[in-house]
């Protein structure tokens, strides 16, 4: 029988399994993720994140924004039908308003700027009970009581204008209903077990590969970050996109911004969800917020079909370029392949260890054709075991040193007295905001280990390592409940002992097991 695996043909033996087919074609996969199984087409009606609004003056066109305002879109959801046979409330230069209506929603009493096209959830008099619908035609700042998330505004203005222009207090909204969208669509399974016997005809698709950007340096880098492994896992889905949170947190510069249409890849670059990557099912007008990483490229199939928790195998091309954890000998070779110059620095001998490559960016690398590639002598790199008791503590850390982006990161130190037993680290007070006590020492600090202030005390984020054992105080000088143990030095704890203050000292994470 016929099969295609990733658009490939290939001929199999019958009762031949997903298996057999990715063993005969090599296809691109990694152990676990999801395989998209298509064996047929079906006619599918849905509805999509987009309102028509039906006034005496014309028709309104509302897109949604469920990944900057979820609770807002559902609240939408529940009332927008309270709007018929409403007349317009009012209008003014910068807005028109629709209602009122009920909500549950909790106002605020902050002033916000608004952009035009922005539909914003004002809560007139600060009360649920007189929300209304809010336009904005161009513009401006007010206070609408609006709830704090994403300052009331839950969807865009997308078709209209003129008839918003138009809009009267003497006009009504005739209808509110949501666009129906009615297609052809294969018929397609997920599937995880490898062992599902296949039949002819059948198509599979393995992987999602994204071409990157060389707009977006800094996003890019993020999301290679976040497919080191070769695989992402779906943390949210809506009709118009899948989610992937696994860095979210970690704000980046803006860079390119564009439509974000079908198959494209974007970051978050700020605000409420910041670090979450996003791939997009559905054409989606460009926000501020959203820089684009890439676009998809191959395996659409398998983005249409993944879930909330499933795994998906991801490539990039061009792939990145990383040669921190390197021997400066296994750089000059590994960038030779790439057509990359390498720059030795610092200590340029074969067996230097490579700690910081400059630019530190694939996008940037590739445009100016050559790379510094710092090198150091392998027994100064500390080798450290990160502690899984301290979740929060040590994902702090791994931002602070830069062990999310890169395999070897850095501290700087801030302490070292000779005689005191006791190497401390430069913190960042912004990243370590919420840093809860977590694995406090109850006993005695061992010799080696790692220990970071907790907000109980003045000097949150302070990182230390304790060079002696201690029954009264935590490597960073505080009581015992001020200190979040994060794990041990394994390797180099020799050379703490000679630090200085102002030294920059270079950390690799040894995974346990």
């Amino acid at each position: 029988m016929f099969v295609k695996v990733n658009g490939a043909e290939v001929e199999l033996l019958d009762g031949s399994t997903v298996r057999d087919a990715l063993e005969a074609t090599d296809a691109p996969y990694v152990e676990g993720t999801l395989v998209c199984l298509i064996s047929g087409t079906r006619e599918l009606e849905r509805t999509i994140d987009t309102y028509r609004i039906r006034t005496t003056a014309g028709s309104i066109l509302l897109e949604l924004l469920p990944e900057e305002a979820p609770a807002l879109v559902e609240e939408w959801r529940s009332i927008y039908t309270g709007l018929e046979n409403m007349r317009i409330r009012w209008t003014t230069p910068s807005e028109i308003a629709m209602g009122p209506l009920r909500t549950e929603l909790e106002p605020s009493r902050d002033e916000f700027t608004y952009d035009e096209d922005e539909v914003i959830m004002s809560l007139s008099g600060f009360s649920p009970d007189s929300t209304h619908i809010i336009i904005s035609k161009e513009p401006h700042s007010a206070v609408y009581g609006v709830p704090r998330e994403n300052r009331g505004v839950f969807a865009r203005l997308t078709g209209g204008k003129r008839t918003v222009e138009r809009l009267t207090p003497d006009d009504m909204v005739k209808s509110v209903e949501p666009v129906v969208e009615r297609k052809s669509i294969v018929e397609s399974a997920a599937v995880t077990d490898l062992n599902t016997e296949l039949e002819e005809g059948n198509q599979l698709f393995t992987y999602v590969k994204v071409k990157p950007s060389p707009e977006s340096p800094q996003s890019v880098e993020h999301f290679f970050s976040m497919v080191e492994d070769g695989k992402l896992r779906v943390d949210y889905e809506a009709n118009s996109f899948i989610g992937f949170y696994s860095l979210q947190g970690i704000k980046k510069d803006p860079e390119k911004i564009d439509k974000r249409n079908r198959g494209a890849v974007t970051l978050r670059n700020t605000g409420r969800g910041s670090g979450r990557v996003y791939i997009y099912r559905e054409d989606r007008v460009s926000t501020p917020s959203h820089n684009l990483i890439g676009h998809v490229t191959e395996g659409m199939e398998l983005v249409d079909i993944a879930g909330e928790g499933d795994q998906i195998t991801v490539e990039c091309e061009p792939g990145r370029i990383m040669t921190v954890a390197m021997t400066q000998k296994e750089a000059e070779e590994y960038l030779r392949g790439y057509g990359i110059e390498q720059i030795r620095e610092g200590i340029m001998d074969d067996d230097a260890i490579v700690v910081v490559q400059d630019p530190p960016y694939t996008m940037d690398i590739l445009r100016e054709g050559k790379v510094r590639t710092l090198g150091i002598d392998p027994d100064k790199i500390l080798e450290i075991e990160l502690d899984p008791a301290a979740p929060r503590s040590s994902w702090y850390f791994r931002r602070l040193t830069g062990l999310i982006d890169t395999p070897i990161g850095s501290l700087k130190v801030h302490f070292a007295f000779p005689g005191m037993k006791v190497v401390m680290f430069e913190g960042d007070k912004s990243l370590a905001k919420g840093l809860i006590p977590e694995n406090t020492p109850e006993r005695c600090v061992k010799k080696g280990n790692i220990g970071i202030t907790n907000m109980s005390r003045r000097h949150i984020g302070m990182v230390g390592v304790r060079l002696e054992d201690n029954d009264e105080y935590g490597p960073t000088g505080e009581p015992f409940n001020g200190t979040n143990m994060i794990g041990k030095i394994t390797g180099g704890i020799e050379n703490v002992e000679k630090l200085k203050e102002g030294d920059t000292v270079y950390v690799r994470e040894r995974k346990r097991g």
